[in-house]
């Protein structure tokens, strides 16, 4: 059935985590704010992932200060942020009742929408987001993370987000962080699930390999309601399809999008000359990610880090290295945190000479189940060689001890709102040298 098709704009948080290494000023992003508000909107996604990691450590902002200001500055479309599920905005489990208080704080400073995912799609480690996030009055989206894999299929990610749904999430938002959901996937996933479940279907999805815009169309005509693109000038490369390419694509059809290209030509001029500022890569398309599997964020992140510390040339076989240790581990999507377990711990077999000589405690956490189940059993063979014993089987934040008062003792005598102590929590070290510097 035709009908209106609703857009997210993703320049104040994923376009710029994509492309400028989440370093857009809140300053230049005020820039263009009005003119984003009144374009119409379905949602603007400005908070979460990396941004409030980066506000801290990099940008010497206060990311509530941060999330505050744009809700001033953008006061007629919703807001929507990315949430790591039990692992918040780090990476690793937290409490519940942080996990509570972190929700609770983010719909209280503006958050309308909240995203969220599981890198392993381990339901238990999202169930008390969602609840947390409905019971603050916002709306719930839960996201399956989509991957490729002998083990990964269509019946398995339509069941996984029957399940979102029975435990409340108000919409499901299929999250292709690599950029290698095809068209013909995109079509039969979201056909198949909007036969399954009434809530809303959004489609998220990178240009890493060029796909993204016919993907999106393929799963706007099999029923997708929602679709996440970025302003053309953080738009394309590991970023999202350009917004004004699929407005102007849907305008006068059956999917119009209503929303205001002219405005969206204004904002464009305007960030034209912002990012003149900003040392932006060269926009490149890699059809390699459709046999790697590996995101274009990871394999940046990899080749600067190999780069520094004079690893350079080992960069090829350590991409050879990455499937290998994701099918050990249990074919784990590669999203944060598994991203850089994974990547992690194939630079170490590779540099070494001998697989799992040396392990970090990360791959250790995993593979005790400290970050929840692996999409399939991880061979007694390979656990052997990381850890001793057997894994977890309850869900790992059953086994933590709640964390707010214990952070706030820690911090009372440089607290200045309340906010402070997730912060705390999250960052330890990184807030409290922003708290000693700001004024």
């Amino acid at each position: 059935m035709s009908k209106k098709v609703g857009i997210t704009e993703t320049l104040f948080r994923d376009a710029h985590q994509s492309l400028l290494a989440t370093r857009l000023k809140i300053k230049d992003m005020l820039e263009v704010a009005e003119l984003i508000d009144a374009a119409g909107f379905h949602s603007l996604e400005v908070w979460g992932g990396a941004t409030f990691d980066s506000c801290l450590r990099y940008l010497d902002e206060d990311p509530w200060e941060r999330l505050r200001t744009l809700r001033k500055y953008l006061p007629n479309t919703r807001l929507q942020m990315l949430l790591r599920g039990q692992n918040l905005l780090g990476y690793r489990q937290y409490p519940d009742d942080v996990v509570d208080a972190f929700v609770n704080k983010s719909v209280e400073n503006g958050i309308d929408i909240i995203r969220v995912f599981d890198a392993l799609n381990d339901t238990r480690n999202l169930e008390r987001a969602i609840k947390a996030t409905k019971k603050a009055g916002g709306h719930s989206q839960a996201a399956v993370v989509y991957t490729v894999s002998p083990v990964h299929d269509v019946p398995g990610y339509v069941q996984l987000a029957k399940v979102l749904a029975e435990m409340g999430a108000d919409s499901i938002c299929i999250k292709d962080m690599a950029g290698i959901l095809t068209p013909n996937i995109a079509y039969k996933l979201i056909r198949e699930l909007k036969e399954t479940i009434e809530i809303p279907i959004q489609l998220h999805s990178h240009y890493t390999s060029g796909l993204a815009s016919m993907t999106y169309w393929s799963g706007i005509q099999a029923g997708a309601d929602v679709v996440d693109t970025a302003l053309s000038p953080l738009a394309l490369g590991t970023s999202q399809p350009p917004t004004e390419s699929l407005v102007a694509a849907m305008e006068g059809t059956d999917y119009d999008t209503g929303i205001n290209i002219e405005l969206l030509t204004q904002a464009n001029m305007k960030l034209k000359h912002i990012l003149a500022e900003y040392k932006k890569p060269p926009i490149t398309v890699d059809t390699e990610v459709l046999v790697s599997q590996i995101p274009g964020g990871m394999l940046s992140n990899l080749k600067s880090q190999l780069e520094q510390q004079k690893l350079g040339h080992k960069f090829d076989e350590i991409v050879k290295e990455v499937p290998r240790v994701r099918k050990d581990l249990g074919y784990p999507p590669l999203v944060t945190p598994m991203s850089q377990i994974v990547g992690v711990q194939s630079l170490l077999n590779v540099v070494t000479g001998k697989r799992y000589s040396v392990k970090s405690k990360e791959i250790k956490d995993y593979v005790q189940g400290w970050y929840g189940r692996p999409p399939v059993e991880i061979a007694p063979e390979i656990r052997s060689q990381i850890i001793e014993g057997e894994p977890l089987t309850r869900r790992p934040a059953d086994l933590l001890d709640p964390g707010l008062e214990k952070a706030r003792l820690e911090i009372k005598d440089i607290m200045q709102q309340e906010e402070d102590l997730l912060s705390y929590i999250l960052f330890p070290e990184v807030a409290k040298k922003f708290f000693a510097n700001r004024k």
